[in-house]
C-alpha cells in the first residue's frame, strides 16, 4: 500500500505577521516547523505501513526552504519526500493549495491512502484536506481520532465529534486528516537524521504536474484578504476578595451597573 502525507511547514511562532500592502503571511526571518497537526498524520501513515505494509510519500507545496521539513519527515521513516515549489504558487489560498497538491497526487497516481492534519497552525482553515478530496473526487473522513480497520479496499475509522465520536466507513482510496488524539510522534534516531541529510528530495514545478496557471496563487484564488487588523486589548480584570457570598452580591451589582450602562 501506499501511504501519501501532505505536510505544510508553518512558522514556529504565535507572532505571524502580514505584510500590510499584499496581505501575505510574512515568513522571512521566522524560524519554520512541520505544521505540528501534519507530525500525527506522519506518524500514523508509518504505523500503518508497519501494520500492513508498502511505502510512506510525503508532499509539501512550499518555498525552497520548504525542504527542511521534508527532511525532518525522512528522519521520521518516510521513504521519498516530493517538494512542490514555483514562484507562481505564492499567495495560495487554501483552494488553490488544495489543488496544487491534487495535481501532484494526480501524477503520483497509485496512492491508496492519504493523510493530512486536520488544520494548519498558521491558517486554522481545516480546509485543504477536504479541498484535495474533492478535486480528486474521492470519498473523505476528517478529524479521525483512530484507524479500527484497514485493508487494500476499506477503511474503518473513528471521527471526533465535539459530543463523542462518529465510526466511518469507506472505500480507498480515500483522504482522511487526523487530530492529535490519534497516536504520539516518534523521536527520530541520530542515525535517521543524519541519513536525512543525504537523502534526495524530488522537486516539481507548475508545469511539472500540469497545473493550470489561472488556479494558481494569488490571481487564482478565489478568496481575498481584504483587511487584517489586531484584536483590541483586554481590559484588565478586577480580582475579587472576600467572602463567597459578599462577593456574589459584589458582581451581581457589577452586571447589573454594566446593563445599565450599556443600554443608556
Amino acid at each position: 500500500m501506499h501511504f501519501v502525507v501532505c505536510i505544510k511547514q508553518v512558522p514556529e511562532t504565535s507572532e505571524i505577521t502580514i505584510d500590510p500592502k499584499t496581505n501575505i503571511l510574512i515568513r522571512e526571518g521566522v524560524k519554520s516547523i512541520i505544521n505540528p497537526y501534519d507530525m500525527y498524520a506522519i506518524e500514523e501513515a508509518l504505523r500503518l505501513r508497519e501494520r500492513m505494509g508498502g511505502k510512506v510519500t510525503s508532499v509539501t507545496m512550499g518555498p525552497p526552504q520548504a525542504e527542511s521539513a521534508l527532511r525532518e519527515a525522512i528522519s521520521m521513516g518516510v521513504n521519498d519526500a516530493i517538494l512542490i515549489s514555483d514562484p507562481i504558487f505564492a499567495g495560495s489560498d487554501t483552494w488553490a493549495t488544495s489543488y496544487t497538491l491534487a495535481m501532484a497526487l494526480r501524477k503520483i497516481a497509485d496512492y491508496s491512502l492519504i493523510l493530512c492534519g486536520k488544520q494548519a497552525a498558521d491558517g486554522d482553515t481545516a480546509q485543504v484536506g477536504p479541498g484535495i478530496a474533492a478535486h480528486l473526487n474521492l470519498p473523505q473522513i476528517t478529524f479521525v481520532r483512530r484507524i479500527d480497520e484497514i485493508s487494500p479496499e476499506l477503511i474503518v475509522a473513528e471521527r471526533l465529534l465535539d459530543e463523542g465520536v462518529e465510526v466511518l466507513e469507506g472505500p480507498l482510496p480515500c483522504v482522511i486528516t487526523v487530530v492529535k488524539e490519534i497516536n504520539k510522534p516518534r523521536i527520530p534516531s541520530l542515525k535517521n537524521i543524519l541519513a536525512a541529510r543525504k537523502a534526495v528530495i524530488t522537486h516539481w514545478h507548475a508545469a511539472d504536474i500540469a497545473c493550470d496557471d489561472t488556479r494558481l496563487g494569488l490571481d487564482g484564488s478565489p478568496t481575498k484578504v481584504v483587511k487584517i487588523f489586531n484584536p483590541p486589548a483586554r481590559d484588565k480584570g478586577e480580582l475579587l476578595i472576600g467572602e463567597p457570598e459578599d462577593m456574589v452580591k459584589t458582581l451581581v451589582e457589577k452586571i447589573k451597573d454594566m446593563v445599565i450602562a450599556a443600554r443608556t
